[in-house]
């Protein structure tokens, strides 16, 4: 696996980056491979996507431990909680696009610190009536 770009945030530090992007991640830019670009030709300002990032700097070493959005709970299997510690630190963030410029997408909210790895970017797509 290869990272297809990065993210370029104002979030540097991970004790300052939100649980979630819906608590209050800033926007970030979409960093993309100039040997990618190709792959982002039809993304569009007002598109949602699912941006898939490697959590470079989480632990791996973690099994276990208390949700964000739970302080005062109980302890719990990592698989069952969105913790970033985990023994292949996958992030997955629903994002909506603001700007396209070249190799880059400014999306919003995103709670991936400056650095962190793009592994993928996919369309959110609805569910058809039928």
């Amino acid at each position: 696996m290869r990272p297809i770009g990065h993210v370029e945030s104002t979030l540097t530090e991970l004790a300052d980056a939100p649980n979630q992007g819906d608590r209050g991640a800033p926007d970030a830019w979409l960093t993309i491979d100039p040997a990618v670009r190709e792959g982002i030709r039809d993304i569009c300002v007002g598109a949602e996507l699912l941006v898939l990032t490697w959590l470079h700097r989480a632990r791996r070493d973690e099994l276990s431990t208390v949700p964000g959005d739970d302080p005062g709970g109980p302890e719990r299997g990592v698989f069952s909680t969105r913790s970033s510690a985990r023994p292949n630190p996958l992030g997955l963030h629903r994002v909506s696009v603001l700007a396209v410029e070249d190799c880059r997408l400014r999306v919003q909210p995103l709670e991936a610190v400056d650095g962190t790895p793009l592994v993928d970017i996919k369309p959110v797509i609805r569910p058809t009536e039928g």
